[in-house]
């Protein structure tokens, strides 16, 4: 495109400006312009009206050509200083820091700016196309499954094959069409979400201080709105330049409590520098409004509107980058579908074999050119089965189907086999393991540096007037919302406890004031102490001098996850001084307070709470200099007011475990599923949370790995510690654990270790030690002080050494986590959820083995359909080319009779076996070509390929046989039944009717009732099939109805389906060799390949490639005590498959691992990509 400046940052009327100029650092995205563009040449059509507006407008200037193009909605844009292409997101491209955003970008653009920028961020919206349905169309049928079998549809037509033809598109049409219906209702569905409310009007503030009304798709980065007192839908994100507002983000989150959002802050030049940091979405998201979040209310300055300046527009925002990983999503990779179209190819290679068969057959017997070229390509379509989509997805669709009859909703059908595999669960602890609402259990306070005792609560008349509670009553971001306190659970936990009262100034007293009117607290009047009896006179005299006691807070630094704390600026009034009140992580607050106002027991006093999983929240106050004015407030850094506080002691809450975790948890361990937890909650509160749900087991280990980041010239180390010692010393000890502990002896003492790690530990150790990292998530249980990225980033960890990585929690900060990993749910009452691919209505984590065992339910069905329509196809190739060698085929309506009523009942009716009812140790495999599926495909494919050609080859040695003709009549040798009426004028050109297609016919009828029965698997992971009725009722009618025509022929069945009368004995050893077939194929199913091989070879190779013992019970030491001991006991094994166990062998063979507690691991760097360690004493 053209465009008259080269970058949006750009301002038109400094364009020629000298490098010096404040934008010039910014990256240039233009390739420079030809002499004949300069000359006026005239741009290119495609360049849009817009830009040659503006070029016409500054013609004074160079037009300059851009080079970009669009994927997956975002714009790349050719960068010539790194010679590559960039994407421009926004506002944050210019790496502008917080007080320029002030200062440089609260004006607002003019007109032209906002138009020259628009050239290259686009319309502000995000725009979900709906694609026509001859689109739709055209892209489905275009898929390679559908153009071969209009192939196949076509070849049978010519040989007259009309009435199957007309079937297979009967049966292409509705799977086309309910395809068609189901993608389109998604788009529509996804647009509708997405429009709704995505264009509004706005007002802008221009560069003359002047406001206008424009629509929110004319919005560009730079922009400055302004937010209505009355709430809006945000078109953009915006961060606050001015004003408060109350945000409920769920549609982002999930979280449905309403979020305060302040001004972003400010600070005053001397105190600018390392506080003064660039402004970033996620470090600052507590003053950014997020597009597609709903304002539910403002506060604001009179005089002064609240004001955001626009960060992002479009795809760009959060909202979008929503959208776009729904539009989008990443590919799933899984070894099932990558080993069927493996397998696919293996039965094309089968009819490769065909084909040439039938050449060379036809040949030798000289048949006709185009007979050769029908026949020899007919056997190939026979090879790729018509209902296999259909057949594949139908388990699938059942178990989405169960999932949601036991409140499980699913956006994502395909990931439920995936399900099947997980062998890990990722838990976030509130809300998830433990109930959502925390219970005030006591406070502790301090005074004089000491702690007093615990006391059970705040709500006493002593301590009405203390800092104690008025750091309660004030440190918080509650707010009224329809005369209702909203806010964060704790807060309202924590303020109800003190029993006080807030109210907030309504919009009438603020307009009577010139500054916002600040939040007031103030104690309930019972607990006030009762005021002295005065006499009338003095009571009317001193009534204006008795002031109420009430704290107005005056300035809220909101909580951030990052620096995991709160304050406020309050006043008490009549006060002249205001003081700061902080709450926080207590190891945060107490690193904070005067080192004389911390107790010097506080480290064993949290840990003692901690240990038994309390959550501690510390609080301090500081007495502000008199000189702080409240304008000067408004402006301060919170670095300036959260230091050299005063602590004033502990609040400490209750989080009880849910009924159903302990419980659900103890079935996964019995199951082989590790479980770790993921919070962003304190370390020891964790690790006794994690002790007492049963994560880790009271005789098991656990070491803390605390990382520090490379300081002061010296490099990244790791130092180890013991947690605690369960039943022993509760005082923090170092010991050592070694390899020997977990020796393949059963003793009693036997002990596995678990790490534990917090955020910050976890950042170091990925950046500095990524190969140590791999090693320590093997056996790391615990992970707290996580922030949301960090989340994701371990589940792709753990996906990194092969895990199959569930991921379970409440949505609100999990939904990077629970959109990468390979079953997310979520826990939320919302039928579906885009955060993650499985939502759950159940508010406990009952439903993560509900849907493992459904999706090891539906990979075990898709399996078995797999395997049941690859024998099929095998099946109907094997009578095929045994009658090519008579010259012979299977009829129009055998063709018919075998696909529609047999094939297409059995495989919709064998989907139907539910998930069992427990969770077994064993998993299913990942991928069709694993040996006990290729032993029993291939031996059934020997029992019916000898079956077949015994029956093929005896009947031609009846006394009996002769060559069919309308006229034979062998019936009547044998038994009293008259043959059919045939008519002797009729001529079978394809030599349909004769004994060998009949004997075929019935043989492999029954063939594909036996491979679909001894297939249709139940234990361990699914139903018994005699349980599915469905099933078993539809496979009883099809063998009931087949002998019944076998032995008492019906004239007009026999007539369409083109079956000759045979006598009545070898109707009898029909029946036998199906009897035999039938005991064969169970036999060879059951008893040899899931009882013998099963336990003698194959179970072996799972321990070779898994480590895991069937039977073994797990211990959470990461990898189960059976797969170390089978590692110790034959470490010469091949490398297991499994990253983690490949990990785990060497390991097991390291004499340096665990770490010993009293060693420090020091990054070492090395000359090439990445790092190495090396331990010290």
């Amino acid at each position: 495109m053209l465009a008259p400046g080269s970058n949006p940052f750009h301002s038109l009327e400094t364009q020629t400006t000298s490098p010096s100029s404040p934008a010039s650092h910014c990256c240039t995205f233009s390739n420079s312009a030809s002499p004949s563009l300069a000359n006026g040449h005239t741009p290119h059509p495609s360049d849009g009206g817009p830009a040659q507006e503006l070029i016409a407008r500054y013609s004074d200037y160079q037009p300059t050509q851009i080079r970009y193009f669009t994927f997956h909605s975002t714009k790349y844009y050719w960068n010539d200083e790194v010679h590559n292409f960039k994407v421009l997101i926004g506002l944050e491209d210019l790496q502008v820091s917080c007080s320029s955003i002030h200062s440089e970008h609260s004006a607002g653009l003019s007109r032209n700016l906002q138009e020259y920028r628009r050239l290259f961020f686009g319309v502000n919206e995000i725009a979900v196309k709906v694609p026509s349905v001859f689109k739709l169309l055209i892209k489905e049928v275009l898929n390679p499954f559908y153009i071969f079998q209009l192939f196949s549809v076509i070849l049978w037509s010519i040989d007259e094959y009309y009435y199957y033809a007309v079937a297979i598109v009967f049966m292409s049409v509705i799977s086309i069409a309910t395809s068609l219906y189901t993608i389109k209702k998604q788009y529509v569905m996804l647009h509708d979400m997405v429009a709704a409310h995505s264009i509004v009007r706005v007002s802008v503030c221009r560069a003359n201080n002047d406001i206008e009304e424009i629509l929110s798709t004319d919005l560009v980065p730079g922009d400055v709105i302004v937010i209505p007192s009355n709430g809006t839908i945000m078109p953009c994100d915006a961060v606050l330049v001015s004003g408060t507002c109350i945000v409920n983000e769920s549609m982002l989150t999930g979280e449905s409590v309403p979020v305060t959002k302040t001004n972003l802050p400010n600070p005053v030049p001397e105190q600018r520098g390392e506080v003064n940091s660039a402004y970033n979405t996620e470090e600052h998201k507590r003053h950014t409004l997020f597009c597609g979040t709903n304002v539910i209310q403002t506060r604001f300055y009179t005089g002064e509107l609240v004001k955001a300046v626009v960060v992002r527009t479009g795809f760009s925002t959060a909202k979008g980058q929503l959208v776009r990983s729904i539009l989008y999503p990443k590919p799933t990779d899984f070894k099932l579908y990558r080993d069927a179209y493996l397998f696919l190819l293996c039965l094309v290679a089968v009819a490769g074999i065909g084909f040439i068969y039938t050449i060379v057959l036809s040949i030798m017997k000289k048949t006709p050119a185009k007979t050769i070229i029908i026949e020899s390509l007919d056997i190939i379509t026979i090879t790729v089965p018509p209902a296999l989509p259909a057949a594949m997805t139908a388990g699938i669709v059942y178990a989405q189907r169960r999932l949601k009859h036991i409140g499980i909703f699913c956006i994502c059908p395909q990931r439920i086999n995936i399900c099947g595999q997980i062998n890990l669960v990722c838990f976030d602890k509130t809300g998830t393991l433990t109930e959502d609402g925390l219970d005030l259990w006591g406070v502790q306070r301090v005074e004089n540096g000491s702690f007093h005792l615990s006391e059970e609560n705040a709500y006493k008349e002593n301590l009405v007037k203390s800092q104690f509670v008025a750091c309660m009553a004030t440190c918080h971001s509650l707010t009224k919302i329809d005369g209702q306190l909203s806010g964060d659970p704790l807060d309202l936990k924590m303020f109800e406890a003190t029993g006080w009262i807030l109210e907030e100034a309504t919009e009438e007293e603020t307009s009577l004031h010139n500054q916002i009117m600040p939040t007031v607290v103030r104690p309930p009047k019972q607990l006030l102490p009762p005021e002295p009896i005065l006499s009338p006179e003095q009571d009317m005299e001193l009534y204006e001098l008795s002031p109420a006691y009430e704290i107005g807070i005056v300035r809220q630094f909101p909580f951030s996850s990052a620096l995991q704390r709160m304050s406020v600026v309050a006043r008490l009034l009549g006060e002249k001084r205001m003081d700061a009140y902080m709450k926080g992580a207590p190891e945060v607050v107490a690193s904070l307070c005067k080192k004389e106002t911390v107790p010097e027991d506080f480290a064993e006093v949290l840990e003692c709470y901690t240990k038994q999983g309390f959550r501690v929240i510390a609080l301090a106050r500081r007495r502000l200099e008199a000189k702080l004015s409240w304008h000067k407030v408004q402006n301060i850094s919170r670095d300036h007011i959260e230091t050299n506080m005063e602590f004033l002691g502990l609040i400490i809450m209750q989080n009880k475990l849910k009924v159903e975790t302990p419980g659900v948890l103890q079935d996964l361990h019995k199951a082989n599923i590790r479980t770790v937890m993921v919070t962003g909650d304190n370390m020891l509160t964790a690790i006794s949370v994690a002790r007492d749900c049963g994560m880790i087991p009271p005789k098991d280990t656990v070491i803390i790995a605390d990382a520090v980041p490379p300081h002061d010239g010296q490099a990244a180390k790791i130092s180890w510690r013991y947690a605690d010692k369960p039943n022993k010393s509760t005082r923090l000890q170092e010991i050592s654990i070694s390899l020997e502990d977990v020796g393949p002896a059963e003793e009693p003492n036997t002990q596995m270790y678990h790490f534990a790690m917090s955020g910050k530990s976890f950042a170091v150790i990925s950046e500095h030690f990524p190969d140590m990292l791999q090693k320590l998530v093997l056996h790391g249980t615990v992970f707290a002080r996580m922030a949301p990225d960090q989340k994701t980033e371990l589940i792709e960890t753990l996906q990194g050494v092969d895990y199959f990585v569930g991921m379970c929690g409440d949505g609100a900060n999990d939904c990077g986590a629970l959109k990468r990993a390979h079953g997310g749910i979520s826990l939320s009452e919302l039928e579906a959820s885009v955060a993650s691919p499985f939502t759950s209505r159940t508010p406990n984590i009952s439903c993560v083995p509900s849907l493992i065992r459904e999706g090891r339910a539906a990979l075990i069905t898709s399996f078995c359909v797999f395997k049941f329509m690859a024998l099929y196809s095998i099946i109907q190739y094997i009578s095929v080319t045994h009658l090519y060698w008579i010259f012979s085929n299977l009829g129009d309506f055998q063709f018919l009779f075998i696909d529609i009523a047999i094939i297409i009942l059995v495989v919709l009716t064998m989907s139907l076996n539910p998930a069992w009812k427990e969770l077994v140790s064993r998993r299913p495999p990942s991928g069709l070509i694993s040996g006990p599926l290729l032993f029993s495909v291939l031996t059934q494919i020997l029992i019916c390929l000898g079956f077949q050609t015994v029956t093929f080859l005896w009947v031609q040695q009846q006394p009996w046989y002769t060559i069919w003709t309308p006229a034979t009549d062998v019936c009547n040798l044998t038994s009293h039944l008259n043959e059919s009426d045939h008519n002797d004028t009729e001529i079978d050109e394809h030599n349909i009717q004769n004994f060998e297609n009949t004997s075929l016919f019935y043989v492999s009828c029954f063939q594909y009732l036996i491979v679909a029965v001894v297939f249709s698997k139940g234990k361990p992971f699914r139903q018994p099939s005699y349980k599915n009725w469905p099933f078993v009722l539809s496979t009883l009618c099809l063998c009931c109805f087949l002998l019944f025509i076998m032995f008492y022929p019906v004239e007009k069945i026999d007539e369409y389906l083109e079956i000759v009368c045979v006598p009545f004995d070898w109707r009898v050893k029909l029946f036998l060799i199906i009897v035999v077939n039938a005991a064969v194929s169970v036999v060879v199913e059951t008893i040899i390949l899931d009882i013998v091989l099963q336990k003698l070879v194959f179970s072996r190779d799972k321990q070779s490639n898994f480590g895991v013992t069937p039977a073994a019970p797990t211990l959470q030491g990461g990898i189960d005590l059976g797969a170390y001991k089978f590692l110790l006991c034959f470490p010469l094994k091949k490398t297991p498959k499994a990253r983690y166990m490949h990990l785990a062998q060497e390991l097991s063979v390291d004499p340096d691992w665990p770490p010993k507690p009293t060693t420090t691991t020091e990054a070492k760097p090395r000359p090439e990509n990445g790092s190495t360690y090396q331990i010290d004493s």
